[in-house]
């Protein structure tokens, strides 16, 4: 079996590890309908860290970045059920259901959900089809799978569809305070428009209004700021940041950060060792 399994391509999958993973930087698209079969799961956004272990319910709101942390059990393996809530199904269900959206969705874009024998019962249906290679989901039963766990949420959370069935574009958001929280996801530029509710013509003039810098020059200078801070305050490996801060590589780390300060950031590590 290769991991993830497709069991519906591009909807429904089925993750397993054995060692532990990070991944460097997530971006859903779509709503996300996570359940953990085995080990630990951490989510880390901006806002909000979320984690469950066997048997939790996440419901990741679209539009985000963020990190995963994927931790097995000791002697066992990390297990999830991952089903992607692509937004024309979820626009069908909601011409199919005619559900009241009354009000804007304020709450958390991470959802826990609360224990449920029916959405127990409903992943562990889904499960055979990641064990056994003969038993393909067609796409016409992956539609009803996915209806029917949208179904089964709004009877745990009723004020879901207010999550699930907002239509609407992001709206503009505050830049500053935005980039400020999140500079240190290494993804394109016009994710970050798309994020801030911008065009990329309209993101790069606006950010040149609040930063004076163009982004990319904002984003290399920031997170190398971070670094130094992060070497010189917190003593932490140059090893073990440059990820976090959105560098591809070590290698170019080390070049950018020597280049801005004149100095190696191991140098500046073991210089500012503690004693």
């Amino acid at each position: 079996m290769t991991n993830p399994a497709d069991i519906l391509p591009g909807v429904i999958f089925y993750s397993y590890h054995s060692a532990e993973r990070k991944e460097k930087v997530c971006f859903w698209n779509h709503h996300t309908l996570i359940c953990q079969v085995s080990g630990q799961f951490t989510l880390e956004t901006s806002g909000q860290t979320v984690s469950m272990s066997g048997g939790g319910i996440l419901l990741i709101g679209k539009n985000q970045l963020g990190t995963l942390t994927k931790t097995p059990l000791p002697g066992g393996n990390y297990e999830t059920i991952v089903i992607s809530l692509q937004e024309d199904l979820l626009r069908k269900i909601a011409l199919e259901e005619k559900p009241e959206v009354d009000q804007k969705y304020m709450g958390p874009p991470n959802i826990l959900i609360p224990a449920n024998e029916f959405l127990q019962g409903y992943f562990q249906s889904i499960i055979p089809y990641a064990h056994s290679s003969g038993a393909a989901m067609t796409e016409e039963m992956g539609i009803l799978k996915i209806k029917e766990g949208v179904k089964l949420l709004l009877l745990a959370l009723p004020g879901l569809r207010n999550f699930l069935f907002d239509f609407s574009a992001p709206y503009k958001i505050d830049l500053e305070k935005f980039m400020i929280s999140n500079f240190h996801f290494n993804v394109p530029i016009e994710k970050f428009a798309q994020l801030t509710g911008r065009s990329l013509a309209s993101f790069k003039r606006d950010f040149l209004k609040i930063f004076g810098a163009p982004p990319r020059q904002w984003l290399q200078d920031k997170r190398l700021l971070e670094a130094r801070h992060l070497i010189e305050t917190k003593h932490q490996k140059p090893s073990a940041i440059y990820l976090e801060l959105g560098f591809e590589s070590l290698s170019h780390f080390s070049y950018s950060f020597k280049k801005k300060f004149g100095i190696a950031p191991t140098s500046l590590n073991y210089d500012h060792s503690p004693t």
